[in-house]
């Protein structure tokens, strides 16, 4: 029996984001596949036993430089045998048996896009990371190719294990349901929607554009662009005023994670233009709500949305126009991606991302 430890100190959030879903879906995943070892979760602050069963859970507070002050001093105190970092970067002190994994590397392709002090942060944990760890887990073939053209790496200590999707989202055709709703995040009539981070990374200020080149044809018709702020986010306000269309492009702000199938569902289009995505999980939620996606041909999204979506260019203002006056337009093709989209769902489970996971750890744990 070995001693597992997992940072689990971004798995709980009340706001979670990308990184924090896959950290606590995988690791309740990986619990019950685990259960010849003892799992030792590290947390910044206590949970209920019964989040994680069958973990020995490891609350360890503290303000500042958590990760490579008191994770570290934790692992010097307690040795593992094996530590995974499934949403942060390595602490300075880790066992030589030590598993991460890395979400993206869209800093290094869209620098502009990225504030400089994140910026050099991320290139410098993510080589870190790369350089450092026994194994480093890449959700995507996109992912794990950067990463090897980015940083050097002998190929072999990459392994890509593909992202769960979670199935708590279906269609919802409650009108009275879909309706509230759109009151409740002041929404008037038809819409386009994004789900995501504002920020420039997701290539919002062309979508903006493309929007502005279709509005005057479909003059009920809003742009919601629904999710918390990030960084650089003036940029994409300013366009919206720049386009002239304050009052048509929306900006709801996080969307409580119980409405957020009623408002995919009630969405013409779901728009995902995003100029470089690791994974790209909000793809899979608007297949599971039966929305027509159109998202980027580059990046992980092809291997992710499969035969589900409509493919554009992210740089070409025109073709994401005309990718949404498509969608508008063309039942059969939405009818078609709707269909496509639910059968990709089924190549995305997290009991077979984490048997992937536990795969590895255990072939790591039995090297010398």
């Amino acid at each position: 029996m070995a001693i597992i430890g997992i940072d689990a100190s971004r798995a709980v959030s009340a706001a979670p984001t990308g990184t924090e879903s896959y950290s606590y879906h995988l690791i309740r995943a990986l619990l019950p596949l685990l259960s010849g070892h003892t799992v030792r979760l590290y947390l910044r602050a206590p949970v209920a036993p019964e989040v994680f069963p069958g973990a020995e859970l490891r609350v360890i507070p503290f303000p500042r430089l958590w990760t490579h002050g008191r994770l570290s001093a934790e692992l010097l105190r307690h040795p593992v045998d094996l530590l995974f970092v499934p949403a942060h970067v390595l602490p300075l002190y880790h066992p030589r048996r030590s598993l991460v994994t890395v979400h993206d590397v869209g800093y290094r392709y869209f620098p502009e896009a990225h504030p400089l002090g994140q910026r050099l942060y991320l290139d410098w944990s993510t080589r870190y990371n790369a350089r450092t760890a026994a194994r480093v887990i890449a959700v995507s073939q996109a992912t794990r190719q950067a990463l090897l053209q980015s940083y050097g790496i002998p190929e072999e200590r990459v392994v890509v294990i593909p992202n769960g999707y979670t199935p708590d989202l279906e269609p919802v055709r409650d009108t009275h349901r879909l309706a509230a709703v759109r009151a409740r995040y002041g929404i008037p009539g038809p819409y386009i929607l994004y789900l995501g981070r504002i920020q420039p990374r997701k290539n919002l200020v062309r979508l903006i554009q493309a929007f502005a080149c279709i509005a005057p044809a479909y003059p009920d018709l809003s742009l919601v662009l629904a999710g918390p702020g990030g960084w650089l986010e003036e940029g994409i306000h300013a366009e919206i005023d720049r386009q002239g269309l304050r009052g048509r492009v929306l900006l709801p702000g996080y969307i409580a994670a119980e409405d957020k199938a009623a408002l995919l569902s009630g969405a013409r289009v779901f728009a995902f233009p995003s100029l470089y995505e690791g994974f790209g999980m909000p793809v899979l939620e608007a297949q599971a709500c039966q929305v027509p996606v159109l998202t980027s041909a580059t990046s992980s999204l092809p291997e992710v949305a499969g035969d589900g979506a409509l493919l554009v260019n992210p740089l070409d203002v025109d073709a994401i126009a005309a990718g949404l006056r498509q969608l508008l337009e063309d039942e059969a093709l939405c009818a078609r991606l709707r269909a496509n989209g639910q059968a990709n769902l089924s190549r995305f489970t997290w009991e077979r991302t984490a048997r992937a996971v536990a795969t590895l750890m255990e072939t790591l744990l039995a090297t010398e």
